[in-house]
């Protein structure tokens, strides 16, 4: 690696190494510069050399001792000119001696490149009489090192590009096969039997193709930000530390913002949530006839937008309010909301899936105060004949006072406009909860939703509940978190008498059973939804019903039943109330009269457990007249939004020994069962049928039942049409006994 100045015809001269290095990242490498100049520092360009004969140095520490130039080389001052251009020329051409730097010398100018990596001529003259070196060799020293090191670097950054352009190129082959392999080639009807794993890896890759792509923009931005002669940070010591970074940390740009922007929109987000919170009138009008509370927008965008905004015609603008007391201590609820994992259960009817792609800002020390995160949620409703919404946000975790935090969430446009054009569709602007401790156990909490989505024609059953912001809005959200809050505390609860009427002897088995029928409830939830998890099929009814179907194989989650499973769900709309409906469904006494299963015979109870002061919040263990060796386990859950039941049968020993304290989590369960909406239409006239006994009602409801079953116990085999044949008619039978156990068959 050591090179000559000298013109001789037998050495190449610095023209010509550019033929014979091609690659910029090589050249520098080796410490060959284009044209002959030599690197030069960009704070104190005037003193760089620009003679056309130049002497290359080159440091490394993994070359040994360093060959430069002593002082007893220059036979002149470079800066001094004595008028004789001749003797200058000469003298100039014995400038081809290099010496070695010592161990000794390399190793205090790596200690002070740690430190600083551009010193100034005070450092450079100290180190120079310190080690017995030339002013100018340390310069050229440093100033080559960085070089050095900036060429690390590049070629570092160019192989993980390059590896996450294959990555990504893969994907792609791999989205290509899922898609050709989704049809049947014969006859064009096997949408609905695909392999559910091939669809839940579809919407994966889509999702990282998208960070993927930010990736990318993310490392072009790194590569071609710094100038020559600068570098991106401090610490020059390995890749695997800027790895191990947040990539907002690595490199400043990403996106379009840094980082301390990203942080100054979260404050003003910060700042405008809570105004919002505890803003009154005439910000936030309440409803006469429905009782919540409605967002003055003039008032919004005049006052409180802290960013400038206008109404998009082509934008829907759901904002809404809620408030509640939750049984929760105010730690666990905050570290429910920063952990996606805890997050996506918590609200598991609502987050079909959820993601932290990128850690902005890791909070103070142990505590989340100040922790900012970059994420992915797709929100749904339980129903296929409704989309899922895809959003991506920053959250934004900061502590108000001893008792009081704030959780903000907000969008980011810059953010948007490098990722899939799908995950902008739906934005977040300021919006998040207040979360006050009121002690014992006990915490007030302030909700906010405030979503920009894009106009779309929603399913007319369920324009109204969505149109309302009721579906996506504060209420959905504030009485799913004091749902789960509650169970929670039932759960952990230890002042249960033994033996009581609920059937359980033991703590460990009354766990044990809330374990499980929270389970049931969470992957009926997951597979009843209209997320991209599931690729629904309409198939043709002879009895009106929209019905659609979707089958996915399980392989090796002892969780379900291994093999190919088949789920369907319709949607219909009842002339009576949400609470009614669910009443009527969750009464042991009245389960004959729509369940097949039944067989027309009432059911033994044989266990009940609550899990919630609402008598509907409950788990109840029970015969089943049509199989002796089964037993139907039935988790009852309302809500101020929702309400579902959720059953699946258990193998009688299985469930007895879950009733005696073992883990439940290995039994193969396959839910089925109801979820019950308010129809959203508030303003409808109290009498709402013709019936002799004149049927009074609080409104509609909208009921969507869901089954799940089995059809074949081989992963390999094919979903057959006489398997869909027989879910339709199980649907159909049930939605027809439901309407005349509820006495409208004819609505």
């Amino acid at each position: 690696m050591l090179m000559s100045s000298s013109n001789d015809n037998n050495q190449p001269t610095p023209s010509s190494a550019k033929h014979f290095f091609p690659s910029t990242s090589l050249a520098l490498t080796l410490g060959i510069f284009p044209d002959g100049e030599e690197p030069v520092d960009d704070d104190r360009k005037e003193d760089a050399i620009t003679t056309t004969a130049t002497v290359t140095e080159i440091s490394s520490e993994n070359s040994g001792a360093e060959r430069t130039r002593s002082d007893d080389d220059f036979d002149v001052d470079p800066d001094v000119d004595d008028g004789d251009d001749d003797n200058n020329k000469n003298k100039k051409k014995k400038r081809k001696k290099y010496h070695r730097h010592t161990a000794e010398q390399i190793h205090e100018m790596e200690a002070l490149f740690k430190e600083s990596p551009h010193p100034d001529e005070k450092q450079r003259q100290q180190l120079s009489k310190r080690l017995g070196l030339h002013p100018r060799q340390v310069k050229f020293w440093f100033q080559n090192r960085r070089t050095q090191i900036k060429a690390i670097q590049e070629r570092h950054e160019n192989s993980l590009l390059k590896s996450e352009m294959d990555k990504l190129r893969d994907e792609n082959k791999l989205l290509r096969e899922t898609i050709k392999k989704g049809t049947c080639a014969n006859c064009g009807f096997g949408s609905f039997i695909k392999d559910a794993m091939l669809y839940t890896d579809e919407q994966q890759l889509r999702v990282e193709n998208s960070k993927l792509k930010a990736e990318i923009e993310k490392l072009r931005t790194s590569i071609g930000k710094y100038p020559q002669g600068t570098s991106p940070t401090n610490s020059y010591s390995a890749g695997t530390d800027n790895e191990n970074k947040s990539s907002l940390d690595f490199c400043s740009g990403v996106f379009g913002l840094e980082k301390s922007r990203i942080m100054e929109i979260v404050d003003l987000a910060l700042e405008e949530v809570v105004k919002m919170a505890s803003a009154g009138d005439p910000l936030w009008v309440r409803s006469i006839e429905t009782g919540r509370e409605i967002l003055n927008y003039d008032e919004y965008l005049n006052k409180l937008a802290i960013e400038n905004s206008s109404i998009d015609q082509q934008k829907c603008i759901e904002a809404s309010r809620d408030s509640g007391i939750v049984f929760v201590d105010l730690p666990r609820l905050v570290q429910s909301f920063m952990d996606v994992k805890q997050y996506e259960e918590m609200f598991s009817c609502i987050i079909s899936k959820a993601a932290t792609l990128d850690i902005i800002c890791n909070g103070n020390g142990a505590s989340t105060n100040g922790a900012v995160q970059l994420m992915f949620a797709e929100l749904q409703m339980l129903t296929p004949l409704v989309a899922a919404r895809e959003v991506y946000f920053v959250r934004y975790s900061k502590q108000l006072s001893s008792d009081k935090w704030a959780i903000v969430d907000v969008s980011i446009d810059n953010v948007e406009k490098n990722i899939d054009a799908s995950l902008a569709r739906c934005r977040k602007r300021p919006s998040g909860c207040i979360i006050e401790d009121k002690s014992n156990g006990h915490c007030e909490v302030t909700w906010m939703e405030h979503l920009i989505c894009e106009r779309s024609i929603s399913h007319s059953m369920y324009r109204a509940i969505i149109n309302s912001g009721l579906a996506f809005g504060a209420r959905h959200w504030m009485a799913t978190l004091q749902q789960q809050c509650e169970r929670l505390v039932f759960f952990l609860a230890t002042n249960v008498p033994t033996k009581d009427a609920s059937g359980i002897s033991t703590l460990a088995g009354r766990k044990s059973i809330l374990k499980l029928a929270q389970r049931m409830t969470w992957s009926f939830g997951r597979a009843l939804g209209g997320s991209s998890y599931h690729a629904w099929k309409k198939v043709p009814s002879k009895t009106g019903y929209d019905i659609r179907v979707a089958s996915r194989k399980n392989l090796n989650d002892p969780g379900e039943p291994l093999g190919v499973i088949l789920c369907a769900v319709s949607s219909i709309w009842l002339p009576v109330s949400h609470t009614h409906v669910f009443d009527f469904l969750r009464d042991e006494t009245r389960r004959n009269e729509w369940d097949i299963m039944s067989n027309g015979g009432p059911v033994q109870f044989i266990a009940n457990l609550s899990k919630g002061q609402d008598k509907g919040n409950s788990v109840s263990i029970h015969t089943m007249k049509s199989k002796e060796n089964m037993w139907m386990v039935q988790d009852s859950c309302t809500n101020a939004y929702e309400s579902m039941v959720v059953c699946a049968p258990v193998g009688v020993t299985s469930m007895q020994s879950v009733m005696a304290g073992c883990d439940s989590s290995n039994i193969a369960i396959l839910p089925s069962g109801f979820s019950v909406l308010p129809d959203g239409v508030e303003t409808r006239p109290l009498v709402i049928t013709s019936s002799s006994a004149n049927q009074i009602s609080e409104g509609g409801s909208l009921l969507t039942v869901g089954f799940q079953i089995l059809t074949s116990e081989s992963p390999t085999s094919k979903l057959s049409m006489e398997s869909v044949e027989s879910v339709n008619t199980l649907i159909s039978s049930t939605l027809h006994n439901i309407k005349a156990g509820l006495q409208c068959e004819d609505q």
